[in-house]
């Protein structure tokens, strides 16, 4: 009987859903959250209020939703921001299924999966799109290299999208990169007939294209495509080596995009050329690399570009969305977007022309001393806004809160090279100030548009980043060479060149991986991928086995030689390690996180404040750290700013005109996603993926919904 009601349940919230669905956002702008960022802009914005600074403290759990599948190893993550479509929430689970939820109540209405899918997902999801018309209603979202589409009514797949419900997303691609990794973290964008899409893409040197996609939402039919990396002929070519359209890969949007949908005009941030730390065989600006660029909806054409960090060998993707922003400035209101980045500046520039609103210098940075790199001798930086991260690391800002630990971390730093946020990276060590991850990471930023104050969480961790030379070691046999350069190459930029990865916060040791794994798991492993570790089903079978014979100590079969890419691309570098000491703080002082709200129509910070805290720290009566975060902030017309994202598993309020926290609740995993907020049946509710899995916290499978 009870399953029966329920289902009478579930009937009376589609038909509901039916008759209310063909209206787009109505009411008060910034009432809905139908699209991930919470509207076109990106804004992370709601012109909710029911919850407001004035009964925060009544916000109590309203639902919760366990999804199953959290990774007993602590490595599955969920860093998904819900949609929500009237009534029904969409979204994903650790195993990448996705769901569609009764938004009030939390109770599943359907969930499903890609036909055939008996593996766990791929690293992780941060948004699903929605599309309707009047006659039928599609979610779309991305597993592995394919993107599907569902019935958003009963979950069941569009068979007549693409082929038989997905599209393969290396079409519109060289066909060279048809075996090359390639997936998409990150939902793109639904306009009208159109999905345009972004890719992750390889950061090693075999990295499939990063081309911009738009793809017929029907059909699933490549519409257009621009090339990141442009072709002979095209504005940008002269950018690069002549053959760099063949060999470069990367320049590829991982992180969103925003659109103007007045102007018609989509804002697209874009990465790195691959490979990420050397650029010895792509010399020159490297565009459309490292930029926003503005693209012409309908038909992908450039109407403008802004590089923000030039022949990028440091990693600076640009990692979140443009916020589409209104700036008064000199008695004018200008339409924008603000950019924030992992260097820690937020440039503002001209929707229309891209020109910056504030001064934007060229700035001298230290030159690569990497034989055959030619590093780019200034760096683009923002005299307005100031810098929301601290940008110079010296010795007086060691980590000196034990004596101890002190004195390591100091003969590291002395060991080490530390010349500002452009050091650039050689055979001797040098320290990543902002970090690989910020400065601002992908969770997004908020904006509010009455006050003109942009919200930017922001990291303060160090990293430190050796190069190692790929070419012959004469000391061993031409078999070993070839398979240590094949490691070096495609394996110990995540797992280091000692092969101990980064102690499990993201990359595992696999010292003993021959101990784990049976030799056919462990080619399974690598042809197929898991989580963050791509598939490498591009390498041959002789290569292949040459990587597993040198991880697992085992004699190499292979005749021997050289990797045939090791004269094209002679350094890799040795795994993303944090710089730390030995008991696991960052080796920078306080803060290790921040948040900041800064109004963009003076470019002056409102406030700044640490963000985070630990426990064992507090107890000992040191003031509020920061700490390490990842997912962004949400903020409200009633006054507040709702974020997770910190390493203490906390999700808090904060007063969004003064920064003061008025409320907190601790979490049952990691929040590390950016919220989402909505009303249903005239109750507010805030929403949060509690999913954990990163810097070593648990993993989780849980949503929550917060109301009063």
């Amino acid at each position: 009987m009870y399953k029966f009601f329920l289902f009478i349940a579930s009937v009376s919230l589609l038909f509901n859903h039916c008759k209310k669905d063909s209206r787009q956002q109505s009411g008060e702008p910034f009432s809905t959250w139908r699209i991930k960022g919470g509207d076109y802009g990106s804004r992370n914005y709601s012109s909710l209020s029911q919850i407001n600074i004035e009964n925060i403290t009544s916000l109590k759990p309203a639902w919760s939703y366990a999804c199953g599948g959290a990774d007993a190893l602590n490595r599955s993550q969920i860093q998904c921001s819900p949609i929500i479509i009237d009534s029904i929430l969409y979204a994903t689970t650790p195993t990448l299924d996705l769901i569609a939820l009764n938004a009030g109540t939390g109770r599943e209405i359907w969930r499903s999966s890609p036909p055939g899918k008996n593996i766990n997902g791929l690293g992780a999801n941060r948004g699903v799109m929605y599309w309707s018309d009047s006659n039928q209603k599609r979610v779309y979202y991305s597993f592995r290299d394919r993107l599907y589409a569902f019935d958003a009514m009963t979950g069941a797949p569009v068979l007549d999208f693409g082929d038989k419900g997905s599209i393969n997303m290396h079409d519109g691609l060289p066909h060279e990169s048809d075996s090359f990794f390639i997936t998409a973290n990150t939902p793109g964008i639904i306009y009208k007939n159109l999905i345009i899409m972004g890719s992750r893409v390889n950061e090693g040197p075999d990295a499939a294209k990063g081309y911009i996609r738009a793809y017929d939402v029907l059909t699933g039919k490549v519409a257009w495509v621009f090339h990141t990396i442009p072709l002979p002929g095209e504005p940008g070519y002269e950018t690069w080596p002549a053959d760099a359209y063949k060999t470069i890969g990367g320049a590829n949007n991982w992180s969103g995009m925003s659109l103007d949908t007045a102007r018609g005009t989509l804002f697209i941030p874009t990465g790195s050329a691959s490979f990420d730390f050397y650029g010895g065989n792509r010399k020159g600006q490297n565009l459309y690399a490292n930029c926003v660029l503005a693209l012409d909806v309908m038909t992908g054409k450039l109407k403008w570009y802004f590089q923000t960090t030039h022949h990028d060998i440091l990693d600076r993707d640009l990692p979140a969305p443009p916020v589409l922003i209104q700036v008064k400035k000199d008695g004018k209101t200008i339409d924008a977007v603000a950019q924030a980045t992992k260097q820690g500046v937020v440039f503002v520039l001209d929707r229309d022309s891209g020109k910056p609103i504030f001064p934007v210098e060229e700035v001298p940075v230290p030159k690569s001393d990497l034989a055959g790199e030619e590093s780019w001798p200034t760096q683009p930086m923002p005299t307005i806004p100031k810098p929301y991260a601290r940008q110079s690391f010296d010795e007086s800002m060691l980590n000196d809160l034990d004596s101890n630990n002190y004195k390591i971390i100091k003969s590291i730093f002395n060991a080490t090279r530390s010349q500002g946020p452009y050091t650039p990276p050689g055979l001797k060590s040098s320290i990543v100030f902002p970090g690989y991850d910020g400065g601002a990471e992908w969770g997004g930023q908020s904006y509010d548009p009455e006050s003109g104050v942009f919200y930017v969480n922001s990291n303060e961790m160090a990293w430190i980043l050796t190069m190692v030379d790929i070419t012959p070691d004469k000391s061993k046999s031409n078999a070993e060479n070839y398979a240590r350069s094949l490691f070096l190459r495609n394996c110990a930029i995540c797992h280091g060149a000692d092969m101990k990865g980064d102690g499990g916060k993201i990359y595992p040791d696999i010292t003993k991986a021959k101990s784990k794994y049976s030799l056919s798991e462990m080619r399974s492993l690598l042809k197929t991928g898991r989580r963050v570790m791509p598939s490498f089903k591009y390498i041959d079978s002789t290569d292949l086995d040459a990587i597993m014979a040198y991880v697992r100590h085992e004699p190499i079969k292979a005749k021997g030689g050289i990797s045939k890419y090791s004269k094209e691309v002679p350094y890799t570098m040795t795994g993303y390690n944090r710089f730390e000491t030995p008991d696991g703080l960052p080796a920078v002082k306080p803060p290790w996180g921040t948040l900041n709200a800064i109004n963009l129509n003076t470019g002056e910070y409102e406030w700044k404040i640490p963000f985070g805290e630990l426990d064992s720290l507090r107890k000992k009566g040191i003031p509020t750290t920061g700490l390490e975060n990842y997912g962004g902030p949400l903020n409200t017309k009633g006054g507040l700013l709702f974020i997770g994202a910190t390493k203490d598993e906390k999700f808090r309020a904060f007063d969004k005109k003064t920064g003061k926290i008025l409320w907190e609740y601790k979490l049952p995993a990691g929040a590390y996603a950016t919220p989402a907020t909505y009303m249903v049946n005239g109750k507010q509710y805030v929403v949060i993926a509690c999913g954990g899995g990163k810097m070593g916290t648990p993993s989780g499978d849980v949503y929550i919904a917060f109301a009063l």
